[in-house]
């Protein structure tokens, strides 16, 4: 196949097997791990976790990435459209909460037709960096539950230096759009969220000012939608080339958000704590699950 998934529409040649284009990913889907998780926002690990599949690569090249070896390196398993209906109805079996799909954008041809296979009973989670185009988003809709999609700069110069992609804030904005007309009400039972949109901005250093106005965009655009802010930053990947990032936030950078956060009228707001930020949270890609 001749890819345009993604924004960068680079039309690499894509086979079952063999990967191409700035993702290096094969048609078919490739694997690091699929297994319970238990360490993203409350409403979807749950008490009995979130059933995390892992897919290797991504369209966007972000210097800080904290799964490298996978986005990056191209670690994994490529497996067919039939394994992965199989592994969402494992992950089912162990009690999982939903089916969360981490950097799935490359793979969603695949995806679809693994749903067609098997639409699980819980819900499914597109977990996504937001580099997402506005037909691909649009062909989700009825398969996909929940959005799990980052914001992470309104600010193209940020955007073409840390992640390569000049044009991120345009195609993240619309895709964040359109996620919101999918799923603009938030259903949460029992704690667990079933349905609804939750948009998520990584505090970088020196990023205080990008992460108030990405929350304002976001409180104007999607006022119904949950807003999570993650301050789990841990110098990782290619930051050597972006000094300004080989450190982690400071408690005052960190403190300046939530003091604008919690000064607003938007009460629907996950944080993490500081603490969280640490290469030890980093699951081990080893193929579990796959």
């Amino acid at each position: 196949m001749k890819c345009s998934l993604c924004p960068r529409r680079c039309n690499a040649e894509r086979n079952e097997v063999s990967g191409a284009g700035l993702c290096g990913m094969p048609a078919l889907p490739k694997l690091a791990r699929a297994a319970l998780h238990f360490w993203e926002e409350p409403c979807i690990s749950g008490e009995n976790g979130s059933g995390t599949v892992f897919f290797s690569g991504c369209s966007l090249d972000c210097v800080f990435c904290q799964n490298y070896e996978v986005s990056h390196g191209g670690f994994g398993r490529v497996v067919s459209c039939e394994r992965l209906a199989d592994i969402f109805r494992e992950l089912e079996a162990k009690g999982a909460h939903n089916i969360n799909l981490v950097s799935p954008t490359h793979f969603v041809l695949a995806i679809i037709r693994a749903l067609d296979i098997y639409k699980p009973s819980v819900p499914v989670v597109y977990n996504s960096g937001g580099y997402d185009t506005l037909g691909l988003i649009r062909s989700l809709k009825g398969y996909i539950d929940i959005y799990l999609m980052d914001l992470k700069y309104l600010s193209p110069e940020r955007a073409a230096r840390y992640s390569g992609a000049e044009d991120y804030p345009e195609y993240a904005k619309a895709a964040v759009r359109e996620c919101y007309i999918q799923q603009p009400v938030c259903e949460i039972k029992d704690g667990v969220m079933l349905r609804g949109l939750i948009v998520r901005h990584l505090l970088l250093p020196r990023g205080t000012g990008e992460a108030i106005r990405v929350f304002d965009w976001v409180r104007e655009n999607a006022p119904d939608a949950y807003f999570s802010i993650m301050s789990q930053y841990t110098p990782c990947g290619r930051v050597g080339i972006t000094p300004e990032l080989n450190r982690r936030i400071t408690r005052r950078e960190y403190e300046k958000v939530l003091s604008h956060i919690c000064e607003s009228d938007f009460d629907r707001v996950y944080f993490q704590e500081p603490s969280s930020a640490g290469k030890e949270y980093v699951p081990p890609f080893d193929l579990t699950g796959v």
